[in-house]
């Protein structure tokens, strides 16, 4: 109501301007404006007009959104075009739009300039945006899905869309309306066909101020409502939580080094039957973290590090997941899969607790070995839901397995993780402090969890309490 008396004044305060004025070719009021648009919706061609416009410069505009996007991934992926295309985004930045008509005016003739027009302005935001936004993603779950092996189109769906949307609805909010300015002052000049610049045009040839008016008021709604259209499906795209697809590819090597060697084979190309880091350096500027450092694991044991803090325990938790390479040395028998529980919690926080242990969830190796062959697409999935909430119940309270994981408290993040990784598939469990922030009732119940689901698996946890080791019943190992 408050805005309805505001917008009622300021009509007020320009119909008394208009009949103080007396003069229709200096100044119309509101209620010539209205009359001079009735009728010019009365005519015949007023559709067309209507269409015409918007079709060229909504075309330019999506086709904007649709390159700048593209592009801007391809300059985030691969870097290069970044700074090969730099000039031409400065330039496109930079140079006046007048120059840009008049040139396109000799180069594609009039009944295109509007769409030109519009894609130029539009392209150099969604562009800049795009990049900035895949920019602003969190290092942290990137790194947490190149470790569990997500896969291109979950990290599109589930890490990158979430930190894009925010810029791109943005840059889009602020594009749509300079657009329209655009295209309709291109085709004042320009003067297509069947165009709102063409009536504007011919309304000031003609003094019709009555007309220019309505025209002018006709590309404000149409920008208004073309906004409110774009920027509501990009709401919807945004607030959108699906459940990822489970994934059924082979794990990816995309990380593995030189030091990493393969995965169950030694040299020799027989079976190994532990991992083995022998005589790793790894150092930090001037600081050595570890130093001629060896171990040997054997497959399905159970071994409990523990150091002070700095002493080089989450290095060596990255040199096994292949985050952190070594200065020098060698790592064998590392398996392709890895679940692991991060020193922070990596969670996807507008998730439900489901959501983002599907992300990692594979099945076919370790817990659940079900759903091979015959259930594919939505019935793989909500085999996998189920799998997933029957064993989220076992440590969490139910009531919260659907909820957000930014409304669950510290502890039941913690469990939340360490369900991520056991559920993962993985041959290779790492965990850098499983129980912080947990009671010792639910220390226990987590610890009977993790034993109890190992199936066989090896388990690596780094820890500073030795109540922990004695827990998990597994071997100290000291640095």
């Amino acid at each position: 109501m408050r805005r309805g008396m505001v917008i009622l004044f300021w009509l007020c305060v320009w119909q008394l301007a208009a009949v103080m004025t007396h003069n229709d070719i200096l100044l119309v009021g509101p209620v010539q404006v209205g009359g001079a648009l009735l009728h010019s919706m009365a005519e015949a061609d007023f559709l067309r007009t209507i269409f015409g416009s918007a079709c060229r410069i909504g075309l330019g505009f999506f086709a904007a959104l649709f390159c700048g996007v593209l592009l801007g991934t391809c300059s985030y992926r691969y870097g290069w075009p970044e700074e090969f295309f730099a000039p031409v985004i400065t330039a496109l930045k930079s140079v006046p739009v007048a120059s840009f008509v008049v040139l396109l005016l000799i180069w594609a003739g009039s009944g295109s300039l509007s769409f030109f027009i519009s894609f130029l302005i539009v392209f150099p935001n969604v562009y800049v945006n795009t990049i900035a936004g895949l920019k602003s993603a969190d290092r942290r779950l990137l790194e947490m899905a190149k470790v569990f092996g997500v896969s291109g189109f979950n990290r599109v769906c589930f890490l990158y869309r979430p930190a894009l949307m925010p810029y791109l609805r943005s840059c889009v909010k602020v594009s749509l309306g300079m657009s329209w300015k655009s295209g309709v002052a291109a085709e004042v000049i320009g003067l297509p066909a069947d165009s709102l610049g063409e009536r504007i045009y011919m309304s000031k040839i003609y003094l019709d101020t009555a007309g220019l008016f309505a025209w002018t008021l006709m590309v404000i709604l149409l920008s208004f409502f073309f906004e409110k259209a774009v920027l509501y499906c990009l709401k919807k795209l945004e607030d959108w939580k699906p459940y990822p697809a489970v994934e059924r590819r082979a794990y990816r090597k995309d990380a593995i080094s030189e030091v990493h060697k393969d995965d169950r084979r030694g040299r020799s190309g027989a079976a190994v039957p532990g991992i083995f880091i022998r005589n790793v350096n790894k150092a930090y500027g001037n600081r050595q973290v570890l130093s001629d450092f060896s171990l040997t694991m054997r497959r399905g044991g159970r071994y409990c590090l523990m150091a002070p803090s700095g002493e080089g325990k989450t290095t060596l938790l990255g040199l096994l997941n292949r985050t952190v390479l070594p200065d020098a040395g060698m790592i064998e028998g590392v398996p392709e899969r890895i679940g692991m529980v991060f020193q922070e919690d990596r969670l996807c926080e507008t998730y439900d607790v489901a959501a983002n242990i599907l992300l990692t969830y594979r099945p076919g190796t370790g817990l659940h070995c079900s759903g091979r062959g015959k259930n594919r697409g939505a019935g793989a999935r909500e085999e996998a839901l189920r799998i997933i909430r029957t064993e989220a119940e076992k440590i969490l309270p139910p009531e919260c397995v659907t909820n957000s994981v930014n409304q669950l408290s510290g502890g039941m993040k913690r469990r939340c993780a360490v369900l991520r990784a056991m559920l993962s598939g993985a041959e290779l469990i790492i965990m850098d402090e499983p129980f912080a922030g947990l009671d010792e009732q639910n220390r226990e119940r987590t610890a009977a969890y993790i034993l109890e689901n190992l199936n066989g698996r090896t388990l690596l946890v780094t820890t500073h309490r030795a109540e922990d080791a004695a827990l998990l019943d597994g071997e100290i190992v000291t640095l």
